[in-house]
């Protein structure tokens, strides 16, 4: 995507523009030292995919074997307590980013979801592993608009849709991990085993971010900066209100669709009439697809830009959820996970780059903390409804339906941000030629 606003980009909002750092700052050249933090950001969001995977991964075990008395719909409760931390840390981290510092917050998150995840391991009753994922998911939904927004200001502007795209691969990979991981540990070793996984992030992952991660929000030197007003009280209003209503609507329909996936597949593919062992390949099969939609977004947003590019992403994941209602082959049904994971996965991607690219540095962490944190309403309410729509005997394809009603929904209010965005863009040209 050209982030230069021109008549050939209608989708740049140029009002919202804002390139890198100018002179030496760290977004004037993807250096070796960029790199490596970007690494070590994506690392990190490879821990958010894990976690998202990790408790479809051992539901089923947590239900008939804790002896915690659990339903579907008090497990579709216990799932959602994750969420409801993510959406917590998502709005307040954002914020804290663009104030405290970005390396700060992403570190201090990072720290926040390996402790509490690890004790999740431990827990003797329900209501403190529930506890426990909701202070783990604090930690966890700071990290990704803490991540998105230092990496943005480390890379040159013409590579941020396509750096923040492929950075967030690291969420199916982590589910990935966790599907492949379950087949093998779970039977062995127990579901305890599953969040002890957090221990690498800890030792490893939290001090390389302390080694490569620098701070981005230090002042320009050699040049008079007016300060400009952040916070959520600059982002909800004019000129940025209409489009961050929209944007943060658009991520709480498409993670809605994702999470719910994330949360219940295996459990669906299980009532199914899969064992264990095939309904992890089935979660295994939506999050390769969001691998590879990563990448194929990360092209194609780049080409069409990332708008037009998610709307048709959104489309793609509604429809592979309408066929699976319509009781295809197995050969068919992992094609069209691997279709909704690209969908799905791929639109929430492109979202991201959409907001980093279209917000100025003051604004950015908030403006995705922001979009990322009313997103989370969607990703808690999925497991819920998943557990209320299966609770009240309605079976496996209500919740697909489900899902896919959300993709669709996320489509078109894509297209309303693309009509947003491209009105305030003929504006801007017309103001210019008066």
């Amino acid at each position: 995507m050209n982030h230069k606003p021109s008549a050939a980009a209608p989708e740049q909002l140029t009002p919202l523009a804002s390139g890198p750092a100018t002179g030496k700052g760290p977004g004037s050249g993807f250096s070796r030292q960029s790199a490596l933090a970007v690494l070590v950001c994506w690392l990190l969001v490879v821990f958010d995919g894990y976690d998202l995977i990790v408790y479809g991964t051992v539901q089923s075990s947590l239900i008939s074997e804790t002896g915690w008395g659990l339903t579907k719909a008090t497990a579709g409760t216990i799932g959602s307590m994750a969420f409801l931390g993510m959406m917590i840390g998502a709005i307040f981290a954002g914020r804290m980013a663009d104030s405290w510092g970005r390396r700060r917050t992403i570190l201090a998150c990072a720290i926040v979801f390996s402790f509490f995840t690890i004790l999740c391991a431990f827990a003797p009753n329900a209501p403190f592993f529930g506890a426990m994922r909701l202070l783990a998911g604090i930690g966890l939904g700071g990290l990704v608009p803490s991540a998105n927004a230092l990496v943005a200001e480390l890379v040159p502007a013409k590579w941020r849709s396509t750096i923040a795209t492929l950075m967030m691969s690291g969420v199916p990979i982590g589910g990935s991990i966790a599907a492949l991981v379950g087949i093998p540990l779970i039977p062995a070793f127990g579901w305890p085993a599953m969040f002890l996984v957090a221990v690498v992030a800890l030792l490893v992952v939290v001090p390389l971010g302390l080694r490569f991660l620098p701070e981005t929000l230090a002042p320009s030197r050699g040049a008079t900066k007016i300060k400009e007003p952040a916070g959520f009280s600059s982002l909800l209003r004019a000129p940025y209100l209409g489009i961050s209503v929209l944007f943060a609507l658009a991520t709480l329909a498409t993670l809605f669709a994702w999470y719910g996936l994330g949360t219940w597949l295996p459990n669906l593919m299980q009532l199914a009439g899969y064992n264990l062992g095939s309904a992890l390949t089935f979660a295994l099969a939506l999050n390769l697809g969001a691998v590879a939609g990563s990448v194929i977004t990360a092209w194609a947003g780049t080409r069409f830009g990332p708008v037009r590019t998610a709307i048709a992403a959104a489309a793609v994941a509604a429809a592979a959820l309408v066929v699976l209602v319509t009781g295809p082959s197995v050969g068919v049904v992992y094609l069209m996970l691997v279709l909704a994971g690209v969908g799905t996965h791929g639109t929430q991607c492109l979202i991201i780059a959409a907001v980093a690219s279209h917000y100025p540095g003051h604004l950015r962490g908030t403006a995705l903390g922001w979009a990322l944190g009313v997103g989370r309403i969607g990703a808690v309410a999925a497991p819920q409804v998943g557990g209320l729509l299966l609770a009240a005997g309605l079976g496996v394809n209500s919740n697909f339906l489900a899902f896919a009603a959300a993709a669709a929904v996320a489509a078109v209010l894509l297209a309303a941000v693309g009509i947003n965005l491209k009105s305030k863009s003929t504006t801007s040209q017309g103001v210019s030629n008066v």
